[in-house]
């Protein structure tokens, strides 16, 4: 008979409602452009939705492969990175973004151009190369993980820089640019890019759908993955390059130092949506989408604003919107019922006390005055008015006179805590051995949160006993449906 606070809100509903809102956001200035040009509005608003409309029409090919890049990388990452906070590998994805810079340097150097391709397989190789360091270290000496993790990632990382600074100094032109791997710029993003992006994204989509088992399998209890003959290595590795892969994809629109935090925000958020792996991934892959989306939308109508940290900034906004309301692990969701959880036991408990008081004449009368009331609860009469107005706008009681009525859905609930509390009392005396004098606290704790299920178990177990430990009666499932006497104010 609990009810739940939130009732129906679930994290398939808050997902879409958080993505939702902010493509409405933009779909919103798409449809206003049109009317303020008509207008004949000047000015800054003016111009920013003239620039939003513009972004939206995608008729700037620069537009649309930023759209593209930072929808496929976003999607891409926010996948994997599903996978990567399941396993607790945040760091894992810090550190290949900073050892695949040697291998963009050395990518340029293989042909002495930017070639997107060569860039892609040396930057990969690096990064294969640095998590081979890290388990190679982790598994030959005393260190662990975490202080593997940093050296790799500051060494490769200073190897990385040295290089690039070689790059610069030489003479070709084409090396200029190229510490935009660094911090990132998505304007730079061409065609090249956009098939090696789509290229890696349709990999990583097809990877997970063909072997999501082996990959549950081993992102949860590898050891019990190799026990039942998986191939928990070949499956890890594979994982591995295809994040690598991703980490360099991710590279030329928000640079080494932020794509850790694009691997793992969007995962983190989902994390907080849901507890359910597919829909992890799945709402992992839409906030990271949504957040490209946002981060190249917000860079485009601001003058010089850079696409990769708003991009972190958008999905760090919905992570922030998940911890504030998330449907399970939300904040301001859990003070709500937390507060809404303290008024129904204060409801109840009074509730109770009702029934404790009408029990004492056999229920002859209708109603209890507030005055036999407070003394039952060692309260003020003033105290028990505001529990009696209290009552009665949830509908559980009708105050009159000084005299509290139950109604028909309070008397029901006043008999339900009575009989959950003595059914515990009872189930604790006879199948835990407690002293009859040492129940009632635990029964006070157990009484508001026993299903009906629970208490239908409970009685079955306690052959449907009619007294508790203390000699009172156990009210059955028919007395709670009986009504309460009539009497001047009585039921109706």
């Amino acid at each position: 008979m609990n009810r739940t606070v939130c009732g129906g809100f679930s994290g398939r509903r808050f997902g879409a409602l958080v993505i939702g809102r902010g493509l409405a956001v933009l779909a919103a200035a798409a449809l206003l452009v049109p009317w303020v040009q008509a207008q004949g509005t000047a000015g800054a608003l003016g111009g920013e939705m003239a620039q939003a409309w513009r972004f939206l029409r995608l008729e700037d090919p620069a537009v649309r492969y930023v759209v593209w890049g930072t929808l496929l990388l976003g999607t891409t990452c926010g996948l994997l990175g599903g996978f990567m906070v399941v396993r607790r590998m945040a760091l894992v994805g810090d550190a290949l973004s900073h050892a695949v810079l040697p291998g963009v340097a050395v990518g340029f150097l293989w042909n002495m151009s930017r070639d997107p391709v060569a860039i892609f397989v040396g930057a990969t190789i690096a990064g294969l190369i640095g998590t081979a360091f890290v388990s190679a270290l982790t598994r030959t000496t005393r260190l662990k993980e975490d202080a593997a993790l940093g050296l790799v990632l500051a060494s490769f990382f200073a190897v990385g820089l040295c290089l690039l600074s070689l790059i610069q100094r030489l003479p070709s032109a084409q090396s200029a640019g190229l510490s935009h791997f660094l911090f990132g710029q998505a304007a730079t993003i061409g065609p090249e890019d956009i098939r090696v992006m789509a290229v890696v994204a349709a990999v990583v989509i097809l990877f997970v759908l063909a072997l999501y088992k082996e990959l549950v399998a081993v992102a949860f209890d590898a050891a019990f993955a190799r026990s039942q003959g998986l191939p928990a290595a070949v499956v890890h590795h594979a994982f591995m390059f295809l994040l690598a892969a991703a980490v360099v994809i991710a590279l030329q629109a928000v640079g080494v130092v932020l794509v850790s935090a694009l691997l793992v925000t969007p995962a983190a958020t989902a994390y907080l949506l849901t507890r359910s792996l597919p829909r992890l991934l799945l709402y992992s892959a839409l906030l990271g989408g949504a957040a490209g989306l946002a981060g190249a939308f917000l860079s485009f109508l601001g003058p010089a604003l850079p696409t990769g940290p708003l991009i972190v900034i958008a999905a760090s906004v919905w992570f922030g919107v998940a911890v504030l309301f998330g449907p399970r692990e939300g904040w301001c969701i859990r003070l709500w019922r937390r507060r809404v959880g303290v008024g129904r036991t204060r409801r109840e408990n009074t509730l109770k006390s009702m029934y404790h008081v009408a029990e004492v004449d056999g229920f002859a009368r209708a109603g209890v005055t507030l005055e036999e009331l407070a003394a039952r609860r060692r309260e003020t009469v003033e105290e028990v008015r505001r529990l009696g107005v209290e009552l009665r706008s949830h509908g559980l009681a009708r105050l009159e006179r000084e005299v509290l009525y139950f109604t028909p859905e309070g008397r029901r609930r006043a008999g339900e805590i009575v009989r959950n509390h003595r059914l515990w009392e009872l189930y604790l005396t006879q199948s835990a051995n407690f002293a009859p004098d040492h129940v009632h606290d635990h029964a006070e704790n157990i009484e508001h949160v026993l299903g009906e299920a629970v208490v239908r178990e409970l009685e079955r177990r306690l052959n449907h006993a009619r007294w508790d430990p203390h000699g009172r009666i156990i009210p059955s499932s028919s007395e709670l449906e009986r009504p309460a006497p009539l009497e001047g104010g009585g039921l109706r």
